[in-house]
């Protein structure tokens, strides 16, 4: 009981960190909002960019999107079923720099899903994997920025959408011809 009391009063101290400078630049608060909320589509959008470079690269770019949905969709889904967290907002005062989320937090989707896809680039191109992993990483800070997510959402995210890259990989590589 000691550890786990230990490891929420770091979360919850992790989280007021980072969200309490929400609100203090607006240059900061835009772009927040926009990793928050937009920067997981522009990864997509980036992913499709592989598909216009070379067709050779629709094995990745499958892969990495059945990654992502997996993890999304799948994982996070039935985690939320079993383990419902609420959202930093309902809880306690927060800087809530995006409009309230009507579901379970734990573990973060958002995370979830920009870690599955930049596994899987990771797997197949290290440079654009590189980028990728950035972007997931910027997107979950800006998620604890915003407001709507605990620092252990995130890395649960993080977790599950590595873990979910490294299996489809491993099972498409090995199943699909």
């Amino acid at each position: 009981m000691f550890l786990l009391n230990n490891l929420i009063a770091i979360d919850h101290y992790l989280f007021q960190s980072i969200n309490s400078f929400a609100f203090r630049w607006l240059w900061l608060d835009t772009i927040g909002i926009f990793f928050a909320k937009s920067l997981v589509y522009l990864m997509v959008v980036i992913l499709f960019f592989f598909l216009l470079k070379s067709t050779k690269n629709w094995k990745m770019v499958s892969i990495a999107l059945a990654s992502a949905l997996t993890a999304r969709f799948v994982i996070t889904g039935l985690i939320r079923l079993v383990r419902p967290r609420s959202r930093p907002f309902a809880n306690s005062d927060v800087n809530l720099l995006i409009s309230k989320v009507n579901e379970q937090s734990f573990p973060s989707g958002h995370a979830s899903f920009a870690f599955g896809l930049a596994t899987v680039v990771y797997l197949y191109n290290k440079k654009w994997g590189v980028v990728f992993f950035t972007l997931a990483i910027l997107i979950s800070i800006a998620r604890v920025f915003a407001g709507v997510h605990w620092p252990s959402d995130i890395l649960a995210g993080a977790i599950i959408g590595i873990f979910s890259g490294w299996l489809i990989n491993k099972v498409f590589v090995k199943y699909v011809k």
